[in-house]
């Protein structure tokens, strides 16, 4: 129950509308007691005698208690579901906090729809259990103990007789709990999959439609909500059986109640007035006896949806600030990377060994076979990922030492796929630089090409764009994200294959944007098509997570390694090709797949090596 507690935890900052809520509700539910009380009243006195003016007078008071009764009532269920209202929602803004928090090793580890279905679908559990069913269970509660007393007043051996059914009742949920439990557990999981398979499917819907796989996708869902339905099933088989066990114990009790309390009516030692009362009380604790027994099925069922809610509220961050970090001061670009290995995987090294020092201002080409380490090692920049040994200095700063806040803040990256948010191109922008004003948004547009084609469209700036952007082509999301990195104004600057899939015209735009975007930046370029590579400052090419050489295009020409090999097997000639003998040439399956997309676009300074920022 360790769950529950954390989650009544959440209510403590409440407590006061909460205490306030349980007066009412205590009030409210002693004022249902009067009926039964009165009814005794009636059918041993005033029915008896046949005195009209006391019953026109307990109608009148009656209807005044049910009057009163209906304000509090009106009152105990504003504030109780005000309080389950305002808990939910702190919980899914510490969630969503917490999500925001988290590494992206732990993204890569999970589906997006599983972490959606916690974030909607538990949550949701949750909410209907703290709105709902803590009002019920605590009104039940009270009714109960208020039936019980009045049962004891009224006849304490027929009380001990209906009480004797509770172990009973006992040892069912007992038996019924765990597995309640386990099938919510199994209901949620199915659900996540279901999840997951939509928000797959939805994102990736034009590849669906390209592939004609539609009835694919349709059975694959299919399949996965049939499981949840089979899962489901398996709950409400539980559920139905574990109710009406409990409603058939409880009201055998009180049928043996009835045969014994009209032997005592019989035999004079008891009025009927008080067998009906007694018998009315009964059904008033009998009531909140088999209704705990369906909100013990939700509750248990509510308790495995808060385990996989309070899971991600539990998860750690694999990367996070030290208790010591500094803010790192406005950088100049100059990076270290010492002696560095990192793994994903225990005994699986991705990068080994890299020793790697650049200057403020180069331009440092990373090129290898696809999974050779590139975007690995330079998601070590931003942490992203700590190294596993060896570390990475900024200015002579050890990354694990200084805030994630302020060394993001001063690096900025465009990506092969660009990610932007489904509202307008003035929002998106702004993401670079949340107080940027309209003069430096257009300024920034303009920089990157994209201000012609910006107030080309219906509402210019505010044009909201869709989700993903899916409203504009390839070229012009590309130039918008170099947009955005030119707000944020970072000294260090990350692309990986930013030209990549585009067209000539879209491609010349980005390279120019490109060119002043880089000027004067550190600047790491993840590149597969050698041929745009030609005039970094230093080309580092990675090899099964090693740095194997390292120069200029024509130092590693003259070289004759490597380097020089795949950028000859990429450009030499068919007879060129047959004319070397196959043992010399690697596998076109290892080497041809690196032939796609690349990088034409760094600028043609010729620069040399080690040149500083002042271009």
């Amino acid at each position: 129950m360790g769950e529950l507690r954390r989650l009544l935890e959440l209510v403590r900052p409440y407590w006061r509308r909460l205490a306030a809520a349980v007066i009412f509700l205590i009030i409210s539910s002693a004022l249902g007691l009067v009926m039964p009380w009165v009814i005794r009243g009636l059918i041993d006195t005033v029915f008896v005698r046949q005195d009209y003016r006391t019953l026109n007078r307990i109608a009148l008071g009656l209807l005044g208690v049910f009057a009163v009764q209906s304000v509090f009532v009106f009152a105990r269920d504003y504030l109780l579901n005000y309080v389950g209202e305002r808990v939910v929602a702190n919980l899914r803004t510490q969630v969503y906090e917490r999500l925001m928090r988290l590494s992206l090793s732990f993204f890569a580890r999970r589906q997006t729809g599983e972490i959606i279905s916690r974030v909607t679908n538990d949550v949701a559990l949750i909410q209907a259990t703290l709105t709902g069913n803590l009002i019920t269970l605590l009104g039940h509660a009270i009714s109960l103990a208020g039936g019980v007393a009045m049962l004891v007043a009224l006849n304490w051996r027929l009380a001990l007789l209906l009480v004797s059914v509770v172990p009973i009742v006992i040892a069912v949920a007992g038996y019924f709990s765990r597995r309640l439990r386990a099938y919510s557990t199994a209901v949620q999981d199915r659900l996540a999959e279901a999840t997951t398979a939509l928000e797959e499917t939805v994102a990736g819907i034009r590849i669906v439609k390209s592939f004609a796989r539609e009835p694919y996708e349709i059975e694959r869902f299919n399949g996965k909500v049939d499981r949840s339905f089979q899962a489901a099933m398996a709950r409400v088989r539980a559920r139905i059986t574990f109710v009406p066990l409990v409603s058939l114990t409880v009201f055998s009790a009180l049928v043996l109640v009835l045969w014994y309390g009209g032997t005592q009516v019989i035999a004079g030692h008891m009025s009927p007035g008080s067998l009906v009362a007694f018998l009315l009380y009964a059904t008033i604790a009998a009531g909140p006896i088999g209704a705990f027994a369906t909100l013990y099925a939700q509750m248990q069922e509510a308790i495995g949806a808060t385990r996989r809610v309070f899971d991600l509220l539990d998860a750690v961050p694999d990367v996070e600030d030290a208790p010591d970090a500094i803010p790192l001061p406005p950088i100049t670009g100059h990076v270290r990377f010492r002696n560095v290995d990192f793994s994903y995987e225990p005994n699986d090294p991705v990068l080994r060994q890299i020793d790697l020092e650049v200057k403020p201002g180069e331009i440092i080409a990373l090129v290898g076979r696809s999974g050779a380490g590139k975007t690995t090692l330079v998601n070590l920049l931003p942490r992203f990922y700590d190294p596993t040994h060896g570390s990475v200095e900024i200015d002579g700063y050890d990354l694990r030492r200084v805030t994630l806040a302020s060394l993001r803040g001063q690096i900025g990256i465009v990506p092969q796929e660009t990610a932007l948010f489904s509202g307008t191109i003035r929002e998106n922008l702004a993401y670079g630089k949340l107080d940027a004003t309209d003069e430096e948004i257009v300024s920034a547009a303009i920089a990157a090409n994209a201000d012609d084609f910006i107030r080309q469209l219906p509402d210019g700036y505010d044009t909201v764009i869709g989700e993903r952007g899916f409203k504009l082509s390839g070229g012009e999301r590309q130039r918008l994200a170099i947009a955005r990195a030119i707000l944020k104004n970072p000294r260090i600057l990350i692309l990986d294959e930013a030209t990549s899939s585009l067209d000539s015209e879209s491609e010349r735009l980005v390279q120019e944007a490109l060119q002043r975007l880089m000027a004067g930046r550190t600047t790491f370029v993840i590149a597969h098509r050698l041929s745009t590579v030609h005039n970094a400052d230093r080309i580092v090419l990675i090899e099964e997570g090693r740095i194997v050489e390292m120069g200029t295009h024509q130092e590693l020409m003259a070289l004759n390694g490597l380097y020089a090999h795949l950028y000859s097997l990429q450009f030499a000639s068919p007879t060129t090709a047959e004319r070397e003998p196959a043992a010399a040439r690697p596998a076109p399956s290892e080497e041809l797949a690196e032939a796609g997309a690349g990088f034409p676009f760094l600028p043609r300074w010729g620069a040399a090596p080690g040149r500083g920022a002042g271009r």
